[in-house]
């Protein structure tokens, strides 16, 4: 009986989470993309070269983990070919496993991206939630040859397919648009400039030893009432910390542009890098930018001064151009090129480049 209670709860918990994790991923699978590059760039410095070989795979291999991770949670549900799916399972879980406690061990990757954006983790608490969720696994895979499917063959055999293929359906739909939903702190109605401070000072918590004991104390204690300062922590470091550390805009000349950049109404047209090649695409932008009525656009990028002036001439971009780090771009929006429309610093619109906006819909969403 306690068995049969376990082997329920361990299936429900396992596949519950899969599928949960799964789904948020499926959300956004450029931002997995992103994750896995970051993750084969430090493999590649840390263990070998060839990890580079894996970068521009990093989509394809984050869309087949992904619906293996929903297909793997609902196999679990339905004990679906338990043998095999265990393996794999346990497989996964044992390398995510050991990555997440190199990550915190190392330092090497501050979010796994376990959850995406939804639900950001520091590396030793993914650690500490994979090594929860392997007990619960490990024991479904002790057990695997004694479970029976839940179905019929061929139903089982439906479900398993329908959930593979329309998981890729609807990662290729938030690829070639944008995330159903945005998790990251430029979503639609966000206020960039708000989300640049923090909600509340940070507040120091101070290790002094004092006649060979430690002491605690939220208030800095004098060297000359005995105490020896040993180490200092923040106590509420998510609170005191901005959902935006790293936003800069700079001007070609050097200047910081940041504050101008939320000042009015403001067109971004956001370039990772260069190499976009869309001469239709290309079009419409031009298109949508000469239709602007006080709307000033300005290109965000990370490319180079030279690569960009040679890409604007050739497109006849005639828009002037700043400098942001590419990781914050990734951040704004999951497309390249994307546009933002932002009022005083506040996200109006947000559109890929396979949805490019006519004016008119554009200047409709200026108050």
């Amino acid at each position: 009986m306690l068995k049969k209670g376990i082997d329920i709860f361990s299936r429900v918990f396992v596949g519950g989470l899969f599928i949960f994790s799964g789904l948020i991923k499926l959300n956004d699978p450029i931002g997995t993309k992103i994750k896995l590059e970051e993750y084969f760039q430090v493999f590649s410095s840390d263990f070998g070269s060839f990890f580079e070989l894996f970068v521009p795979m990093a989509l394809p291999i984050g869309m087949i983990l992904i619906v293996l991770e929903l297909v793997l949670g609902v196999a679990v549900l339905i004990n679906y070919k338990m043998k095999t799916a265990m393996k794999v399972m346990l497989g996964i879980m044992i390398f995510f496993t050991f990555l997440t406690f190199y990550s915190a061990y190392f330092n090497k990757v501050t979010d796994c991206g376990c959850f995406g954006d939804a639900i950001p983790l520091t590396p030793w608490e993914s650690f500490s939630k994979d090594v929860i969720l392997m007990v619960f696994v490990a024991h479904l895979f002790w057990y695997r040859n004694s479970y029976e499917s839940l179905l019929r063959s061929r139903p089982a055999h439906l479900i398993i397919g329908a959930v593979t293929v329309v998981s890729f359906m609807v990662g290729f739909n938030a690829i070639n648009h944008l995330p159903y939903i945005d998790f990251r702190p430029y979503n639609i109605g966000a206020s960039i400039p708000a989300n640049m401070i923090p909600e509340e000072s940070p507040i120091l918590e101070y290790v002094f030893e004092k006649d060979g004991e430690k002491v605690k104390s939220l208030k800095y204690l004098m060297a000359a009432d005995g105490y020896t300062y040993v180490s200092s922590s923040i106590l509420n470091e998510k609170a005191s910390t901005a959902k935006i550390t790293d936003y800069q805009v700079v001007s070609t000349d050097g200047n910081d542009y940041t504050e101008e950049s939320f000042t009015g109404n403001k067109l971004y047209l956001i370039f990772y890098d260069a190499s976009f090649a869309n001469a239709d695409k290309m079009k419409l932008m031009t298109t949508l930018v000469a239709g602007l009525k006080n709307i000033e656009p300005m290109v965000l990028t990370s490319s180079g001064e030279a690569d960009f002036e040679a890409f604007r001439h050739e497109y006849q971009l005639a828009v002037p151009y700043y400098f942001t780090d590419a990781t914050v771009l990734k951040a704004m929006i999951r497309s390249n090129p994307g546009i933002m429309l932002v009022q005083n610093g506040v996200v109006l619109g947000k559109w890929h480049y396979n949805d490019i906006p006519t004016s008119a819909e554009v200047n409709g969403l200026i108050n």
